[in-house]
């Protein structure tokens, strides 16, 4: 469901059909932000790849949990509800702490981060705001505070590319108006060794 016309599964041929034969969830589910992709199938192609590489790739080193967090934060300072709720049901699943993920999503709502988040995190979670909301404004200085709280250049990079490849998602929602309308929430690609691997479980 979008603002703008869709080729659905039953509907695909060739380069499309055989994108949306490699991501489909149960029941044969293709998440509309995926689907909005249809009349040009490249765009979908270089979506995959950006979203599997920086959120459910292998080499990562810091936790899926806490990058599915940046997600979430990233999504809630876009006002993009749909990454909200998609990536919010993915956090409680690896958390497997309801309370806990709903702590989360309280503090990065009304970013009060300090009773949840540890010293580290927040360093982190400041960067990502600013990167989101005034970009311009960042200085080396961020990065030598994040370094100075743990983490390294590698990390550093990811927290980069998974804020970045929240608001491109959020701009593709918003800007052609993508609704949750019949979706399973929180599918995501279980399988972070093969980078080929889309299937959303």
């Amino acid at each position: 469901m979008s603002w703008i016309n869709r080729i659905l599964f039953d509907e695909s041929t060739g380069k499309l059909r055989r994108l949306y034969e490699r991501l489909r969830g149960p029941s044969g589910q293709i998440d509309n932000v995926l689907t909005v992709h249809s009349l040009r199938p490249a765009t979908l192609e270089g979506h995959l790849a950006l979203y599997k590489n920086t959120l459910h790739n292998g080499a990562n080193t810091l936790t899926k949990s806490f990058l599915e967090t940046v997600g979430v934060y990233v999504s809630a300072l876009n006002g993009c509800r749909y990454c909200v709720e998609h990536h919010f049901e993915g956090l409680k699943k690896l958390l497997k702490d309801d309370a806990m993920a709903l702590k989360i999503r309280k503090a990065l709502e009304s970013n009060i981060l300090e009773p949840v988040f540890n010293l580290r995190e927040q360093v982190a979670l400041r960067y990502v705001r600013t990167l989101t909301q005034s970009p311009n404004a960042l200085r080396e200085q961020d990065i030598l505070d994040m370094r100075q709280a743990g983490f390294d250049d590698g990390e550093i990079l990811e927290l980069n590319q998974v804020a970045a490849y929240f608001s491109y998602a959020n701009r593709t929602v918003l800007g052609l108006g993508v609704k949750m309308a019949g979706e399973m929430l929180g599918l995501s690609p279980s399988d972070d060794s093969d980078p080929e691997n889309m299937v959303h479980e």
